[in-house]
């Protein structure tokens, strides 16, 4: 790995992945506030600050039109941005020693162990190489599908960009797009409801950089081994679930008012589009203010819940709410082990993900404490602003143009947290671990 790297090597590792993502950060903040970046008035340093961010920890929440707002060179550092910190600075680092053909050391795999949320060291280096040729493989796939769309509306060289910008942010699940500068300001891609090669494709790619790398490689690998892990199998089932049940409520609760004036394809394109982008997409088909409250508080659900461990997304992970769930079922049958695909899961697992949940719905319920006081928007709104910003979902009902300084400060902090995970973050700011010299006696208190 890089020089640098080597140099704070001595750092434990959630401290390594933490400074590496401010890193970046602070790159691409000084490199949006250049007059090149921008082809207006020169960014302010907090609005660049807020979408290098944004960007880094792929949430795709914007203060500024990304195709009107910034130059061309402003949208490279983007997408620079969001390809490194999708994948992880590690794995991009992996990449420059791989290629120059040095050996990575014993620390060095203990780093990519913990950014990419294994386990175990084996086969460490075997699956960042996978990472990179799937990422690579998926991208220009996506690149060439969305580009021989878009040649039907607008010039080659145009198409050709925006194919590759458009398939990096999805499968990074960054949510960032270009099409402001074609349908105007902000638009997204509303324009493409009812189009099903782009509906397909986005679908494709958010659910590819979704279900983590982890488990890409573990279903590639399947017509070999005849067999899924067991983390495999609960992403992908309950990934299903999330997706099939999204979708059918989505389209219960909007088939007679935003959904109203599609095709019945559009209609079932345009849910199951909405079930799949706010598990940290970020790109939409329908505009998410005119949807109903009940439909809103559905996303902001599906948002908080995430992606998969090891993956471009953010939440609290598939994982995580698959094992509460488990658990709670457990407890009202009397069961003392949580069961998964006939596989017990340990205690320390079930209580990481109670630490995880907990956690994270502290910080969003204090952070819309906050919002709720400096910005001037109603109680939902800034509850499904502080969660797409923590779930690195990037969908927003119109209140991130007009936050507060304040309030940037504050969507900032939940998007760092977001991506880098509270427990993470938490690990990587607790002191140095001593042993418990003592224990204190049992005690009983009453629950429920």
């Amino acid at each position: 790995m890089t020089h640098t790297l080597r140099k704070i090597l001595g750092l434990t590792p959630p401290k390594i992945l933490s400074l590496g993502f401010m890193l970046l950060i602070s790159i691409g903040t000084v490199l949006l506030c250049l007059p090149a970046a921008s082809t207006g008035d020169r960014i302010s340093l907090l609005d660049a600050l807020f979408m290098a961010t944004s960007a880094t920890c792929v949430t795709g929440l914007a203060v500024i039109d990304t195709g009107t707002q910034l130059t061309t060179f402003g949208q490279i550092v983007l997408l620079a941005l969001f390809q490194i910190g999708g994948l992880g600075f590690v794995t991009m680092a992996t990449l420059i020693t791989l290629v120059l053909n040095k050996r990575i050391s014993l620390k060095e795999r203990i780093l990519l162990q913990e950014s990419m949320n294994q386990n175990s060291l084996q086969g460490i280096v075997l699956l960042i190489r996978r990472v990179l040729l799937y990422s690579l493989v998926i991208q220009l796939t996506g690149a060439l599908i969305l580009t021989s769309r878009f040649l039907g509306d607008m010039p080659s060289g145009k198409a050709l960009y925006y194919g590759l910008f458009h398939s990096i942010s999805i499968f990074n699940n960054a949510g960032f797009d270009l099409f402001g500068d074609v349908h105007g300001p902000f638009s997204g891609l509303t324009r493409y409801a009812e189009d099903p090669i782009i509906n397909i494709t986005v679908m494709a790619l958010i659910f590819l950089g979704g279900i983590g790398f982890i488990v890409l490689s573990d279903v590639i690998d399947f017509p070999k081994r005849k067999r899924l892990t067991l983390h495999s199998k609960v992403v992908l089932s309950t990934s299903a679930i999330l997706i099939v049940v999204g979708a059918v409520l989505f389209f219960w609760m909007e088939l007679h008012y935003t959904l109203k004036p599609l095709t019945s394809a559009g209609k079932v394109m345009a849910s199951f589009l909405q079930a799949i982008t706010p598990r940290s997409g970020g790109v939409t088909t329908i505009e998410i203010p005119l949807l109903r409250q009940s439909t809103q508080f559905l996303m902001i659900i599906l948002m908080f819940i995430g992606a998969a461990p090891g993956s471009t997304g953010g939440g609290i992970k598939i994982t995580t709410f698959a094992v509460l769930i488990i658990a709670v079922f457990t407890q009202i049958r009397g069961k003392q082990d949580v069961v998964l695909f006939r596989q017990r899961i340990s205690k320390d697992t079930v209580y990481r993900a109670i630490t995880m949940t907990l956690l994270s719905l502290l910080l969003i319920i204090f952070s819309t404490m906050l919002l709720s006081v400096t910005e001037n928007a109603t109680f939902l709104m800034v509850l499904f602003e502080a969660v797409s910003a923590f779930g690195t979902s990037g969908i927003s009902m119109g209140l991130t143009t007009e936050l507060t300084p304040i309030g940037k400060v504050l969507i900032i902090i939940l998007m760092f947290v977001g991506r880098t995970g509270p427990l993470t973050l938490a690990y990587a700011l607790k002191p140095k671990k001593s042993k418990e010299l003592y224990h204190y006696p049992e005690g009983n208190i009453t629950i429920g």
